[in-house]
C-alpha cells in the first residue's frame, strides 16, 4: 500500500500545492494519469477544482482526470492508475463517495497497490472515520466511516494556538474528547506544511514540523521526521 497524506494544500502566503509538490512528483513517478476526486469542493465547481490541480500537475507531466466527468464513477475507480483526493469539506466529500458507492472499490484498489494522494479532507477520508476532521457538518453522510486505509486518525491543519480572549476548546481538547469515545485509537495532529508517507509497510513524517500524537491514557508526544512511527499500525 502506498499513501501520501498531506495536512494542507497551501501554506500561508504560498502558491497552491507548492509545499508538497516535490513529494507528490516523486511519489507519483511513472504515473501518467490520476483519477481526481473533487467532491469536497463547496464554494467552487468541480471543473474549477480540476483545472486548479491540473495547473500544478502539468509540472509533473501528469494528466488529471476528474471523476465527475465519468458516468460510471465506480468503473473509473476500478480502472484508475492512481488516486488524488482534494481538500474542502470532509462531510460533503464522504457523502458523495458514499452516494456513488466508492468506499470498497477504492479501498480494494489502494490495498492492492494503487497510489493514493490526499490533502486535508482527502487525508481525513483515508482514516477509519472522519471523526477528527475540523469541518462543519454542512451535509449529512450515511455514517462517518471512511476508506479505513490506516488504523489511526488524522487531524489535519493541527494547531497548538489558543488565542488570547478565546474561551472555546483548543484542538487538543477536541481530540481528547474524541479519545473518550474511541480510547484505543491513535490520533496524529498533522501540522500545516507536513505529510505522512506510507510505503513498504513503513510510515515516514515529512516536513519542517513535528507531528503530535495522542492516545487515551498517554501523554501527547511530539514526533519528528526520522522518528519511528510504525507503532501506528498497532
Amino acid at each position: 500500500m502506498r499513501l501520501l497524506l498531506i495536512s494542507n494544500s497551501t501554506n500561508a502566503g504560498d502558491t497552491y500545492l507548492n509545499h508538497p509538490k516535490e513529494e507528490i512528483k516523486s511519489f507519483l513517478n511513472g504515473v501518467k494519469k490520476v483519477l481526481f476526486i473533487p467532491y469536497a469542493a463547496v464554494t467552487y465547481s468541480f471543473d474549477e477544482y480540476e483545472k486548479k490541480v491540473q495547473n500544478r500537475f502539468d509540472e509533473f507531466g501528469i494528466e488529471v482526470d476528474s471523476i465527475h466527468h465519468h458516468k460510471n464513477p465506480k468503473k473509473a475507480v476500478q480502472e484508475a492508475e492512481a488516486f488524488v483526493v482534494g481538500g474542502g469539506n470532509t462531510f460533503r466529500l464522504l457523502k458523495m463517495i458514499q452516494q456513488f458507492d466508492l468506499i470498497e472499490a477504492l479501498r480494494f484498489k489502494v490495498l492492492d497497490g494503487t497510489p493514493y494522494v490526499g490533502w486535508s479532507a482527502g487525508s481525513n477520508v483515508a482514516c477509519p472515520t472522519i471523526c477528527t476532521t475540523n469541518d462543519m457538518p454542512i451535509t449529512e453522510p450515511d455514517n462517518f466511516s471512511a476508506f479505513n486505509l490506516v488504523r489511526f486518525q488524522i487531524n489535519p491543519h493541527y494547531l497548538d494556538a489558543h488565542p488570547d480572549g478565546h474561551a472555546g476548546e483548543t484542538r487538543e481538547q477536541r481530540i481528547n474528547e474524541f479519545l473518550e469515545m474511541d480510547p484505543y485509537c491513535y490520533v496524529v495532529g498533522l501540522r500545516e506544511g507536513t505529510m505522512i508517507k506510507l510505503e513498504s509497510g513503513t510510515i515516514h513524517l515529512i516536513g519542517p514540523k513535528p507531528a503530535r500524537v495522542f492516545k487515551k491514557g498517554m501523554e501527547p508526544k511530539e514526533y519528528h521526521p526520522g522518528d519511528d512511527l510504525d507503532f501506528l499500525f498497532e
